[in-house]
């Protein structure tokens, strides 16, 4: 069977006005990893990520820690869901729910919480991007998508976003929906979650592995966000 490295971002730019791009911090994440893996002689067939563009630098870090040049499978599928929208839509049938300028982060956590719940049954309201179950169904698609390419591989890299992880692991699994909402705040950047598969099935060995930032000068890079 092919073994797959399924990657979350580094940290992106939480509070910017672009999200959508790695901190200084997450780039660093980025690098340690490809490092940690060339350190230990993990070399990759290829590389899969979804085409937001803090994949794209997650996957371009690696790489370079790694020392390995790894042209990209751009695959949308494994993009994150669009939490800004749902949790609009929340806060416009919530409005009480309203964080407090300047609270915490984990505060934000708890609104997108209450907010995929509200998605996932269909409670939400508006122009929303997708529905819960176009996003599982493109998770879906992207890891067949992986089975029908990459099954004659050896080792692949994959790179995409918390949500999109849950959910690759509510199929892996089996599992219920509700899942994917208590995994994805859980998953942290640059975590590495391992597995196995063919063109027949997957099977998991590892979730949420931080082991490149495993050490005592490193404590403070574990992030979330």
């Amino acid at each position: 069977m092919a073994r797959f490295y399924l990657i979350r971002h580094g940290q992106a730019s939480f509070g910017a006005a672009n999200y959508d791009k790695l901190s200084d911090l997450g780039h660093q994440q980025s690098r340690w990893l490809g490092e940690y893996f060339r350190e230990r002689g993990v070399r990759f067939d290829a590389l899969i990520s979804g085409d937001l563009v803090r994949h794209v630098e997650t996957g371009a870090g690696i790489c370079e820690g790694l020392g390995q040049d790894l042209p990209t499978d751009r695959q949308p599928g494994l993009n994150e869901f669009q939490f800004h929208a749902l949790v609009d839509a929340y806060l416009s049938a919530y409005p009480d729910q309203m964080p407090e300028p300047g609270a915490p982060v984990a505060a934000f956590y708890r609104l997108l919480k209450r907010a995929m719940v509200e998605w996932r049954e269909q409670r939400l309201s508006g122009n929303l991007p997708e529905t819960w179950r176009e996003f599982s169904d493109r998770v879906a698609a992207a890891m067949t998508h992986l089975q029908g390419r990459y099954s004659d591989h050896e080792r692949v890299l994959v790179v995409s976003s918390g949500g999109a992880i849950a959910m690759w692991m509510h199929h892996l699994l089996r599992t219920a929906d509700e899942t994917v909402v208590e995994l994805n705040l859980q998953i942290r950047n640059t975590s590495v979650t391992e597995g196995f598969f063919n063109q027949k099935a997957f099977r998991l060995s590892a979730f949420n592995q931080v082991p490149h930032l495993d050490r005592e000068d490193r404590q403070d890079a574990v992030t979330y966000t």
